[in-house]
């Protein structure tokens, strides 16, 4: 969905998006960078960004892909080509079953985790 926003030049506005803290401490998150952007115009027109599940997608899609940039050791499970993007299973199924830290990133240690539970060692 991202790539072809990009293609048809659909970068989409950068978003703000504030989340009020039980405690009343709010959190706010940037989606400013050009790429994001694209990713969340594409999910916002499929899913919708004002709905609960097209939010979570696009959070979660972000978060995996910043994790992506800082943990080598998943090099292996994903490839991302001027064709599109494709990530293992396991990869997924981590990504939907691990809560995103108040920063909206996933904790890079605890997905590893999950993932090498779910694939034998000699895969």
């Amino acid at each position: 969905m991202a790539r072809e926003a990009a293609a048809a030049e659909l970068w989409g506005p950068p978003r703000l998006l504030r989340f009020e803290g039980r405690d009343g401490e709010a959190t706010t998150l940037a989606i400013a960078d050009r790429d994001a952007a694209a990713w969340a115009e594409a999910i916002d027109a499929r899913a919708g960004l004002a709905t609960l599940p097209g939010l979570a997608l696009c959070l979660r899609l972000l978060a995996l892909v910043e994790l992506l940039a800082r943990a080598p050791a998943l090099a292996g499970l994903y490839r991302i080509g001027p064709e599109g993007a494709e990530f293992h299973p396991a990869l997924i199924a981590a990504a939907a079953a691990i809560p995103l830290d108040a920063a909206a990133r996933f904790d890079a240690e605890r997905l590893q985790g999950l993932i090498s539970r779910s694939i034998p060692a000699e895969a």
